[in-house]
């Protein structure tokens, strides 16, 4: 079946002999994710152009009854883009233009394969600014940061990807090509199917452009690192700053991840005494009563106890060096093999989840090393179970698996998300009732049913049909 929809592409479709990959080096490469719990098994990469050729494949795969999985940066961490079972994997590669900018509105149309990195520098050009940034934005694309809803740094201040879609065009898995929204900022017409589409993690259709907000520049950019021993300190300062400033980051991560870090070698130590937890924040300081305000609220917190010690930066430079700290710890934890949990609570739940979590990892894994870091400002923690050296791969996953079932205990005890922003794949589809009813997963496959009736889109993501 995947030949003569090959086959057909090519006689009926236009499409080149570049838009289609079938040998086995380019079905491991665009079949995965930076997962690594499922193997690649795709049939074939095809690469459209335009919205027309997305349609025709969709068509096709109705008509022959074969999976559609959509690839984008395929930097994911929910297996979300893996084909294993011998899906055509559509890539967005080649839908990769800016088109129309829209100076009045603030507002740029772009295909899906648009990095989100080449946006933000779009966006810098016309002295704007696109705000949604994370460790991955040299690779990532818009279409995959639409499909899981992405976050990252900046959440705090600017909200999720969904807050900056004004508008998109999909082709349904049925093959029926909309136009949603159209860019407008009030539009009180019924449904508002933009947001479905958002998060579906491309099971539903295929996203191929979008209407982008872009936001005024931050001006004077400000970070401090402060070091910390309880957690409650962390909280203490967060809420201290919040309540007289407007913060565009503010993050945290451990003793173990600097640790790490400083064992690498790519980034010099915040401070000369260490500490147990470590929170880098960031905020504009355009005016001098802005950083006088700032400062006096980091000496109030030095004299309450709860911040050991901090460093601020002094220019740009600085302040790329002390992003350093954070940015860096994906990277620099990724030789441990970790097994990484991406979850959410209320920020008022923060203090005693982690407290719980690290109870239950430490009780029943004594020789388990658990690194914290996340984005403690919307209430994302990221944690990552470092595997010990005389484990292997497997029994260490198979260990985590057990590890899993606490946590997600644990999450929906406090009412949170299985998933905060890498979305839900097929590595957390066995613990999505942890954050959903089985009533609501019902409401999701009857509104999939109504999209893609026949489940050719990333069937086997999310839920089961």
């Amino acid at each position: 079946m995947v030949n003569i929809i090959i086959q057909k592409l090519q006689q009926d479709h236009d499409f080149d002999p570049t838009q289609i990959k079938t040998d086995a080096e380019s079905l491991e490469h665009w079949g995965k994710d930076w997962t690594k719990h499922f193997a690649p098994a795709a049939s074939a990469i095809v690469f459209p152009k335009t919205t027309e050729q997305v349609q025709s494949i969709v068509l096709l795969a109705n008509e022959h009854n074969v999976v559609l999985t959509p690839s984008g940066g395929r930097t994911g961490l929910s297996a979300g883009a893996v084909a294993a079972n011998g899906e055509i994997v559509v890539s967005m590669d080649k839908m990769n233009r800016i088109g129309q900018f829209y100076p009045a509105d603030r507002m740029v149309e772009i295909e899906a394969g648009v990095v989100t990195e080449q946006l933000q520098q779009f966006a810098e050009s016309k002295d704007l600014y696109y705000p949604v940034d994370f460790a991955s934005a040299g690779s990532s694309q818009i279409g995959g940061n639409i499909g899981t809803n992405a976050g990252g740094i900046k959440v705090i201040r600017y909200g999720m990807t969904r807050q900056w879609i004004m508008g998109l065009t999909v082709v349904t898995g049925k093959g029926d090509i909309l136009h949603l929204n159209r860019g407008m900022v009030k539009n009180a017409t019924g449904y508002d199917l933009r947001q479905l589409f958002i998060g579906s993690e491309g099971t539903l259709g295929l996203v191929t452009h979008a209407q982008i907000k872009l936001e005024r520049q931050p001006q004077d950019l400000n970070v401090m690192v402060l070091g910390m021993d309880s957690f409650n300190d962390v909280m203490n300062v967060l809420a201290a700053f919040q309540a007289k400033i407007d913060l565009t980051a503010f993050e945290f991560f451990d003793d173990v991840a600097i640790d790490k870090l400083m064992a690498h070698g790519q980034v010099q130590e915040p401070f000369e005494s260490r500490t147990k937890f470590y929170t880098l924040l960031e905020f504009e300081a355009p005016y001098e009563p802005i950083m006088d305000k700032a400062m006096a609220i980091f000496e109030d917190c030095m004299e309450q106890g709860w911040v050991v010690d901090g460093v601020m930066s002094q220019n740009l430079t600085q302040a790329a060096e002390l992003w350093k700290l954070r940015e860096y710890i994906s990277e620099t934890i990724s030789v441990f093999t970790p097994y990484k949990n991406d979850v959410s609570v209320l920020i008022s739940h923060v203090p005693e989840f982690i407290e719980q979590i690290d109870h239950i990892v430490s009780s029943n894994y004594p020789d388990f090393e658990v690194c914290w870091f996340g984005h403690i400002g919307d209430g994302n923690l990221h944690l990552n179970i470092l595997k010990p050296e005389n484990m292997s791969k497997d029994d260490f996953f198979a260990e985590c698996q057990v590890v899993n079932k606490h946590v997600f205990e644990t999450v929906q005890k406090y009412g949170g998300s299985v998933s905060a922003e890498h979305g839900v794949g097929m590595t957390k589809k066995p613990y999505l009732q942890y954050s959903r009813s089985e009533t609501e997963i019902d409401y999701l496959r009857d509104v999939k049913k109504v999209f893609d009736p026949n489940n050719i889109m990333n069937r086997g993501k999310i839920f089961d049909m």
